[in-house]
């Protein structure tokens, strides 16, 4: 068994990215921002970060990004004003983004994509295991899917990479794992990595989400590794090298010792992906039906209008 480091505490988030899925309210406006009800997408990642005892965060972020810096911070006025009002519901609301955790930034500012927005954060990270959050995906906070791989990093070492079964039609969207099995029904052994595969040549079905745990030895990797589809620095790229580099007893890439295993979650719980807007309005509409403060109203408008008016 690979060793690892003790007391992961680290997330990295890249949001550098130009959410041209969502021009043009995107055009001003980061991706991430866009609100899901009443928060913005962001948040719920920070939160996840938070409750799987990830309490420093580094966001990569870019150009007209600064709204992203602006959410997590103070804005005494607003306080103030809510706190004039006796508004102490929205007071608490608007202060409890900026009492998150410990948030940092750094800008990308080549966008050569997500690997190297990955490498941006190594003077960050330091030599210590590290998890990546991607702000498209959004995991419900009963199924806690990053708690689960912290875990298993912090037991076999090495890194771990969030899966989830898809319709193997669907498998060329995504990052594909080849795996072997363990002794636990959720665990899986990463052999292999592809990025969007072709169906009929995808080692599984299972597709890479967005969370990775992932071990500092990726970072020398991702210096070595070259531009890949759609030219530019792939994280899957960087991870198969590890994965393989291990199931052969070899260093990994530019010379860097071990790395450890590459261990997959298969995930089975709920997950609302914000980076299309099809699912955007869908994550909005599921979200919204489930909030004590808004799910009984919201329902009952609802099943009208589809009754009545579709």
């Amino acid at each position: 068994m690979t060793q690892s480091h003790p007391g992961i505490t680290k997330a990295v988030i890249p949001a550098a990215g130009l959410g041209t899925r969502f021009l043009p309210a995107t055009k001003a406006t980061p991706k991430e921002m866009l609100p899901v009800v009443d928060k913005p997408a962001i948040q719920y990642v920070v939160e996840e970060a938070v409750a799987a005892g990830l309490s420093d965060v580094l966001m990569i972020t870019g150009r007209n990004k600064r709204p992203l810096e602006d959410h997590f911070d103070r804005n005494y006025e607003l306080e103030e004003a809510l706190s004039r009002k006796g508004d102490a519901g929205r007071l608490a609301r608007v202060q409890e983004s900026s009492d998150l955790a410990t948030m940092h930034y750094v800008r990308q500012g080549d966008p050569r994509g997500l690997g190297h927005a990955v490498l941006c954060a190594e003077p960050h990270v330091g030599d210590q295991p590290f998890a990546v959050l991607l702000g498209d995906d959004l995991i419900d906070p009963r199924d806690p899917l990053l708690s689960r791989m912290v875990e298993v990093q912090e037991r076999e070492g090495g890194s771990v990479i969030a899966l989830m079964e898809v319709d193997p039609a669907q498998i060329h969207m995504y990052g594909c794992a080849a795996v072997k099995p363990t002794g636990e029904s959720d665990v899986v052994q990463v052999t292999d990595v592809v990025e969007k595969p072709d169906p009929a040549e995808a080692p599984s079905n299972l597709a890479i989400i967005g969370r990775y745990v992932l071990d500092p030895a990726i970072f020398a990797i991702l210096r070595e590794t070259a531009p890949g589809r759609g030219g530019e620095i792939q994280l899957t790229d960087a991870i198969q090298k590890l994965a393989d580099a291990h199931e052969h007893g070899s260093a990994a890439p530019g010379g860097t010792p071990g790395g450890g295993p590459v261990h997959g979650v298969v995930f089975k719980g709920r997950r609302y992906d914000t980076g299309d807007r099809g699912d955007y309005l869908r994550a909005i509409v599921r979200l919204a039906c489930e909030r004590e403060d808004l799910g009984p109203e919201f329902r009952s408008w609802l099943r009208s209008f589809v009754t009545e008016e579709m």
